[in-house]
């Protein structure tokens, strides 16, 4: 099947304005803005055909195209990733079995992440959207709590059913467990990495559903798929040692900095 992945990068982010844009010192200290970072994670995936950055800010555009990226430019009135990767993929012509969703927040995303996520979206028939999830130790869990209790919006949970169906995802901590677990330590709670894997029917349409209240709610942008009955599986990824983490507030910066430093990344 031929792949497409999209990156979305927007300026105004609600957030963290310019985020896109922000540098991140790796190992080596070189500074690199997070979406050339997050633009060198998609072209480390095996398997993919065409990579392209979607944005709708002239500033993106012309960083992106500084450091080789193809570029796309998008509207102003796309209201998330989603809506974006579907403008892109008609601005495009079309012609992928599968679009791949790697948000321009998350540099650290391992490809083999992505390879996985490919893989278990061309082996569920059923399935029309595929995302990762990863379950948390007790530290990861200990940073969930301590933003939330901080009143910052950190990681994303997810909880689905036995056949690997997505049941909720939330900014909360959910399920729900008051246990303490050890570093390292296995947790009920599963961190949901925000990549996605469209077939492109399913994409198409994203855009012409009206926003629910769930997603209204959440501001998470997969919510609309589970709201319209559509079927969206997880499907499980193993950090094999790589610590994850999306930048979403400023406070992000020097954490993933010091994970980048870590693995070595220049």
């Amino acid at each position: 099947m031929s792949v497409l992945v999209v990156i979305p990068a927007r300026y105004a982010s609600t957030r963290y304005p310019g985020k896109p844009l922000v540098e991140l010192k790796g190992a080596s200290g070189e500074a690199r803005s997070l979406i050339r970072r997050s633009w060198e994670a998609a072209m480390a995936v095996q398997g993919v055909d065409r990579v392209v950055v979607a944005t709708d800010d002239d500033r993106i555009r012309d960083a992106s195209v500084g450091f080789g990226a193809e570029v796309v430019m998008t509207s102003d009135t796309c209201r998330n990733g989603t809506e974006r990767c579907a403008e892109a993929l008609d601005a495009l012509g079309g012609g992928f079995e599968i679009v791949v969703n790697l948000q321009g927040d998350a540099p650290l995303t391992p490809a083999w992440f992505v390879e996985d996520l490919i893989a278990g979206l061309r082996s569920s028939p059923v399935a029309e959207v595929a995302t990762p999830v990863l379950r948390t130790d007790g530290k990861a869990l200990r940073g969930f709590r301590d933003d939330r209790l901080a009143g910052r919006v950190g990681g994303t949970t997810a909880v689905f059913g036995a056949d690997y169906n997505a049941l909720y995802f939330s900014k909360e901590v959910i399920p729900y467990t008051g246990q303490d677990y050890p570093d390292g330590a296995d947790t009920p709670v599963w961190h949901h990495v925000g990549v996605y894997a469209y077939r492109p029917s399913a994409l198409g349409a994203y855009p012409r559903w009206p926003q629910g209240p769930l997603e209204h709610l959440e501001g998470l942008e997969q919510l609309r798929f589970l709201e319209q009955g559509r079927h969206m599986l997880c499907v499980p990824v193993d950090a094999r040692g790589r610590q994850f983490w999306e930048l979403n507030n400023p406070e992000d910066v020097p954490r993933i900095e010091a994970m980048l430093i870590e693995m070595g990344a220049a």
